[in-house]
């Protein structure tokens, strides 16, 4: 009654590590040295970045499958440089 009823998106989210590290991002706070509380933002966007999702995919599957190790970390990488602390 009156609850809001949060939808959160763990199917994309398991499939697509840009999506899991932008969610991961942006629900994560920091604590500045004045003790204050700031969120991060993560300004990366999937669509943005199809060419990179294809290269990686080739590169994963040309590797049978070791290439995507490198492929996380790369995303993660890219994810982090990519936020802002509001």
């Amino acid at each position: 009654m009156g609850d809001t009823q949060y939808h959160y998106p763990w199917g994309s989210a398991l499939f697509f590590p840009y999506s899991f590290s932008r969610f991961v991002i942006n629900r994560t706070s920091v604590v500045d040295e004045a003790g204050v509380e700031r969120k991060m933002v993560c300004d990366i966007n999937i669509f943005s970045n199809i060419g990179h999702i294809i290269l990686w995919m080739l590169i994963s599957l040309v590797t049978l499958g070791l290439g995507y190790i490198f492929y996380v970390y790369r995303v993660w990488n890219y994810a982090l440089n990519n936020s802002r602390v509001k």
